[in-house]
């Protein structure tokens, strides 16, 4: 059966292109609060896990929202599914800016995890149905917004931080939602023919990759190993800021080696997509947890300004392929009409790890005074990540591949 001319056509890189752009705009959400955590916490007189809990409550926000605007995509398409989530986030920036408690704080960035969702796992499930044989990079940039954003908008928005406080970041980045993400949802209205959508089944399904595992226990055993390897990522990401400032480097040089490990992200999610379209999704993220288990042993032993910066870039070109690695197995193993929602399910397993390992190292530093420990917690749940993906690893098998 021939490939279908929708598929990897021009028009499929021209909506990736789209696509990215959007990424790097709804997924800021995820990181402002990561960068105004330290002036949260001197604003509200709290302890660290409590100045944790906005990001926490992000997170299990963009947990919910990738399975249900997930959802939304297969019943109503990716155009209608972004304007409602815009609609969220600009929504949540607003109360987040009057909040006067972090309990407020923290529910407001709970609507703004939700809409930020749709930047994500509904993204990276719209634009695998556009691509069959470069679904592992079209699937890998567009899972680089996120790490884009994280690395650009910190950076862009310091100054405002520096000379208007986090208030102001927080309305700026309402209106910048609302204007930049509903004009280019448009552009995204375009839907995949009928008979195009139909012989990429077809396609999929002839060169799948089978598994010893029924798809619910395949999904249960994806969901366990998506919290196991976010809640050890999610250590860097979210306390390398406070991690900083503790130290007495400053939250400025902080948000700079966020930026440097998000931009090694991105490098590493290309590289990975490539690998993957050769490797399959398996292979690919037992190789990225692996890497990124290494990485965070590097943390244990140096805290100088220089190493902390070079150690970070290495952690970002380590773990940047592992999230999007999921979105690729269920593709490759579980059906593909269903893809919005099941992908939405793995990688809100992953998200739950991100907000989880975000409180427990917060509460770890509270209960010992230092992160060590929190690294050391980290590292174990990404053993557990290690060991089910090299059981599914084994127990897989390829019926055919694509020709390149």
């Amino acid at each position: 059966m021939n490939i279908p001319r929708s598929l990897d056509s021009f028009y499929s890189w021209k909506r990736l292109a789209i696509t990215l752009l959007i990424a790097t705009v709804a997924n800021v959400g995820m990181w402002a609060i990561v960068v105004i955590m330290p002036a949260v916490q001197s604003e509200f007189g709290i302890d660290r896990a409590d100045a944790s809990l906005p990001y926490t409550l992000t997170m299990v926000g963009f947990a919910f929202g990738s399975v249900f605007i997930g959802r939304a995509v297969d019943r109503y398409g990716i155009t209608a599914s972004l304007i409602g989530a815009a609609s969220c986030i600009a929504a949540g920036y607003v109360l987040a800016a009057l909040s006067s408690s972090i309990y407020l704080l923290s529910a407001s960035q709970l609507l703004i995890g939700f809409g930020t969702s749709a930047g994500f796992g509904p993204l990276i499930a719209d634009i695998s149905h556009w691509f069959l044989r470069r679904r592992g990079i079209a699937v890998a940039i567009t899972a680089s917004g996120n790490y884009l954003s994280g690395a650009i908008w910190p950076v862009l928005l310091s100054p405002v931080l520096s000379n208007s406080g986090w208030q102001a970041v927080y309305l700026i980045l309402a209106a910048i939602t609302v204007f930049a993400i509903v004009p280019l949802s448009l552009l995204l209205r375009r839907k995949l023919p009928f008979e195009a959508a139909e012989s990429a089944d077809s396609l999929a399904t002839a060169n799948a990759r089978s598994v010893q595992f029924s798809p619910r226990v395949l999904q249960l055993l994806l969901v366990v190993a998506g919290l196991g390897c976010c809640v050890a990522m999610s250590m860097p990401q979210v306390h390398l800021v406070s991690l900083c400032v503790d130290l007495g480097y400053g939250p400025v040089a902080g948000a700079e080696m966020l930026s440097l490990m998000l931009l090694g992200g991105v490098v590493s999610r290309l590289v990975f997509g490539l690998i993957a379209d050769r490797l399959g999704g398996v292979l690919t993220l037992l190789i990225g947890s692996t890497l990124q288990c290494i990485a965070l042993f590097f943390y244990l032993p140096f805290d100088g300004l220089a190493s902390l910066y070079l150690v970070s870039l290495v952690f970002g070109l380590s773990q940047g392929g592992i999230v999007p690695s999921y979105a690729l197995i269920v593709r490759e193993y579980l059906p593909a009409r269903e893809a919005g929602a099941r992908v939405g399910t793995v990688l809100m397993a992953t998200i739950m790890g991100m907000a989880l390992g975000g409180w427990l190292s917060g509460w770890i530093y509270d209960l010992t005074g230092s992160y060590q420990i929190a690294f050391i917690n980290g590292i174990l749940w990404n053993v557990l990540n290690i060991a089910i993906i090299g059981m599914i690893f084994f127990k897989s098998r390829s019926r055919a591949r694509f020709a390149v």
